[in-house]
C-alpha cells in the first residue's frame, strides 16, 4: 500500500471497498480477522482495526461479537419505489382514534412477530446504564427528587440537550429548552400555541399516525401535501395551497418521515421556510428520527437553517434510547410563554428521577457510542427486510429506501386490501401497520408500514416471508 498519500489504516479501507464494488467481497461475507489483515499487509494489529472501525461507522462493514466484521448487507433496490401521493383539493376531518387504538393493542401483544409499532426493541438500548443511573440518583437523591421539578425541566438535563444542538448547528440556551412526556406531548404543545379547534394544519401524505390522533382530539383538520418517497414534500404543492386556502401551520418530519424514510435536501428545506415566511405560517417539526442517520453526517433541522426564526422544534429520545421514559422536549422560540402556560395547565411538570438519570448519561459520552451502534443495526435490519420483501412478496411490490430510521413502506397494486391481510396476519401471529392509518382521508389501503426496530432473528425473517405468501395468495384471487 502506498504510505505516503494518507493514512495507512484509510488506505486499507479504501482496498477493501474498492474489493466489495469490484464483487471480490459479497453482502454478507466474512473478512479475514484482524490479526490475519495485520500481517497480509505488514501493519499494526490497531491499524487494522482502525480501518474496519471506520468502515463500521460507515455501514460498509457488520460487527459480529466474537464472530469478527461482515460486508453490510446490500440493498438490491429490485423492487420500485412507492408512488407519490395524489395532491389534495381540500382539508379532511381527521377520525381514526378508533384505528389507532386497535393497532397499539395488537402492536403491544409480545406474542406476535413485531413489525407494527415504530419502537425500538428494548435489547438494543442502554438500559442498564440508564437504570443504573436512576437507581444511582434514588438512593443518593430521593427524597429531593421526590417532589415537583421545575415546570421547564430539570436544568442538567436541558444543559445537555443544549450542547447537543451545537452538533446540527443551532444555538440553544438551557432556557430555551422545555422537557416533555415524549414528543407527542411536544407536538399536543406546539399545536395548541398556534392554532384553534377547526383551523387547517399542513402534513405529510403518509404521515405518523400519532399526529393524525393528536389533531382529530383537538378538533383540528388536516390537509395533506404529496410526499416524495425520497425527496419529501413538494415545495410547490406547499406553496400553491397557502396562496388559497387559510392554513394555521405545517408539520414536517424534520428529516426520515415516518412511515416512508424520506429526507428533504437542505436547499428544499431552505425553499419551503422562505414559502412559509412570506404567508407568516409558522413550521412545528418533529425531529424523533434525526439521530438515526445513515449517511456520513446527521441532516440539519428546519430550526438550524436560515429562515427557522418562526420554527418550533420539538424531540425525543423515545425512538435512540429510552421510550419508557417518556422524555422530549420542545424549543419554541417566539411562542415560548405559550407553550408554558399549556405545559402548566396540561402536566405541570415530569417526573424528576428519569429526567436526572438521562441527563447523567448523556454527560458520560456514552449516547454517542451507543447512537453509532443501532445505526449499524438498523440500517442492516432494513436491507435484510428488504431482501426478504424481494424475494417473497409480489414483483409489483414497491418498496422505500429510507435513508434513516427503522421502518420501511410497502405499496402494492391498488385493488390489494391491507386490512384484509393485517386480519390474515393476525391469524398467524404477525402484527404489522396497515396503510389507511397514516392519512387523515383514510387512503393508502394498499399500502403498509413494517418496523425493522427489533433484533433481526428467524421469527422476524419468516414472518415477512408470511406476509409476502399471504399478499400473493390475495392477488391471486
Amino acid at each position: 500500500m502506498d504510505t505516503h498519500t494518507s493514512y495507512r489504516y484509510e488506505q486499507l479501507a479504501d482496498l477493501i471497498v474498492g474489493m466489495i464494488d469490484k464483487g471480490a467481497l459479497a453482502p454478507g461475507a466474512r473478512l479475514p480477522s484482524v490479526r490475519a489483515v495485520s500481517e497480509q499487509h505488514s501493519i499494526s494489529i490497531s491499524t487494522a482495526l482502525q480501518a474496519y472501525r471506520l468502515l463500521e461507522d460507515r455501514g460498509v462493514l457488520v460487527a459480529r461479537p466474537q464472530s469478527g466484521f461482515y460486508v453490510a448487507a446490500a440493498r438490491r433496490g429490485a423492487l420500485a419505489l412507492p408512488s407519490t401521493a395524489r395532491p389534495r383539493t381540500k382539508a379532511s376531518t381527521v377520525s381514526i382514534s378508533g384505528a389507532v387504538a386497535a393497532l397499539l393493542e395488537h402492536a403491544s401483544n409480545s406474542k406476535l412477530v413485531p413489525l407494527g409499532c415504530a419502537v425500538p426493541d428494548a435489547a438494543l438500548l442502554q438500559s442498564k446504564r440508564l437504570d443504573l443511573a436512576l437507581a444511582r440518583a434514588a438512593r443518593q437523591h430521593g427524597t429531593r427528587y421526590n417532589a415537583y421539578c421545575p415546570a421547564q425541566g430539570e436544568p442538567g438535563l436541558r444543559r445537555e440537550i443544549a450542547k447537543r444542538a451545537m452538533r446540527i448547528g443551532h444555538a440553544l440556551s438551557p432556557d430555551d429548552v422545555l422537557i416533555t412526556a415524549g414528543c407527542t406531548e411536544a407536538l399536543t404543545l406546539a399545536l395548541t400555541a398556534v392554532a384553534q379547534r377547526g383551523d387547517t394544519i399542513a402534513i405529510e401524505s403518509p404521515t405518523y399516525v400519532g399526529l393524525l390522533h393528536t389533531l382529530e382530539v383537538l378538533g383540528l383538520k388536516a390537509f395533506e401535501l404529496p410526499t416524495n418517497p425520497t425527496r419529501g414534500i413538494e415545495v410547490g404543492a406547499l406553496e400553491r395551497l397557502l396562496e388559497t386556502e387559510p392554513v394555521a401551520a405545517c408539520v414536517l418530519s424534520s428529516c426520515f418521515n415516518n412511515p416512508l424514510g424520506s429526507a428533504m435536501a437542505e436547499a428544499d428545506k431552505r425553499a419551503l421556510l422562505a414559502v412559509l415566511a412570506r404567508h407568516a405560517v409558522p413550521l412545528i417539526e418533529d425531529d424523533v428520527y434525526g439521530d438515526i442517520y445513515f449517511g456520513r453526517e446527521r441532516p440539519k433541522p428546519f430550526i438550524a437553517l436560515d429562515g427557522g426564526a418562526n420554527t418550533i422544534y420539538c424531540s425525543s429520545f423515545s425512538k435512540s434510547l429510552a421510550p419508557g421514559y417518556r422524555i422530549g422536549w420542545i424549543a419554541a422560540g417566539a411562542y415560548a410563554q405559550q407553550v408554558m402556560e399549556r405545559k402548566l395547565a396540561f402536566s405541570l411538570c415530569g417526573p424528576a428521577l428519569p429526567q436526572v438519570a438521562l441527563a447523567d448519561f448523556l454527560a458520560s459520552g456514552t449516547y454517542d457510542t451507543h447512537l453509532r451502534s443501532i445505526r449499524r443495526i438498523f440500517e442492516d435490519n432494513l436491507a435484510r427486510m428488504t431482501c426478504a420483501i424481494e424475494a417473497s412478496f409480489p414483483p409489483e411490490t414497491k418498496v422505500s429506501r429510507p435513508a434513516g430510521g427503522f421502518v420501511l413502506w410497502l405499496e402494492l397494486p391498488r385493488r390489494f386490501d391491507s386490512r384484509e391481510l393485517f386480519d390474515q396476519a393476525l391469524e398467524h401471529g404477525i402484527c404489522f401497520a396497515p396503510g389507511d392509518v397514516f392519512s387523515a382521508g383514510r387512503r393508502f389501503r394498499n399500502c403498509l408500514r413494517l418496523s425493522a426496530g427489533h433484533l433481526w432473528s428467524k421469527q422476524v425473517e419468516d414472518g415477512i416471508r408470511q406476509l409476502g405468501r399471504l399478499a400473493k395468495e390475495m392477488l391471486a384471487r
